[in-house]
């Protein structure tokens, strides 16, 4: 069978709140959908919608779309995640599609943790009690908080949809926000990231 990985249809965020609303577990949706619910707008296209669960939870994601067409990712490739089989770390996300004709509409990523805290897998010593990751719309949409969904963005050559995420929001952040994210940036990238000193001037306004 041929995978088309270009075939994407994916679900809104009011959609994916719909399909997730009867589990018992954390969720978050990330990537640019997060930027956008916390801007309260669309800002650009999304091609994907991406949705944060722990990876302990993982089993739990499987049986709600037990009829679903799964399939793990960093083969690399895409390969059928079969009924059972737990993901360690190094397959940290999963398409889903709702049957092998359909066009994808999600991407499940894990989210990795120690006892009560999300670490950042490229640099474990960045952390976050998962109380403090997300935010709640009124309509009860959960997504990650803006500075974090950044961090992952970040890297020395940040795309252009990146850089445009970035410049949305930055503005909007709280100080506090802003002081996590620079500090954040400063442990992963010490001085060479451009987006520190774009925080550094917003601050210095906010002064």
């Amino acid at each position: 069978m041929i995978i088309e990985e270009n075939n994407w249809e994916p679900l809104q965020p009011e959609e994916v709140s719909e399909l997730f609303k009867s589990l018992d577990i954390n969720w978050w949706i990330a990537g640019g959908w997060a930027i956008d619910i916390f801007l309260g707008k669309k800002s650009r296209e999304h091609l994907d919608i991406d949705v944060l669960i722990l990876r302990k939870d993982q089993i739990i994601i499987h049986k709600h779309l037990n009829e679903w067409e799964l399939y793990k990712t960093n083969q690399p490739g895409l390969k059928p995640w079969e009924k059972g089989e737990y993901l360690e770390i190094g397959v940290n996300s999963v398409w889903c599609k709702e049957t092998s004709d359909s066009p994808w509409v999600l991407e499940i990523m894990f989210l990795d943790t120690i006892k009560d805290e999300w670490f950042f897998r490229c640099n474990p010593k960045i952390r976050l009690t998962l109380m403090e990751i997300g935010l709640q719309t009124k309509s009860g949409i959960s997504f990650l908080k803006p500075e974090i969904q950044l961090l992952y963005k970040a890297n020395k050559n940040p795309s252009a949809k990146d850089m445009q995420d970035f410049l949305n929001v930055v503005s909007l952040l709280e100080n506090e926000s802003l002081i996590w994210l620079k500090n954040a940036l400063l442990q992963q990238y010490k001085e060479n990231h451009s987006w520190i000193v774009k925080i550094n001037t917003i601050l210095k306004e906010k002064q």
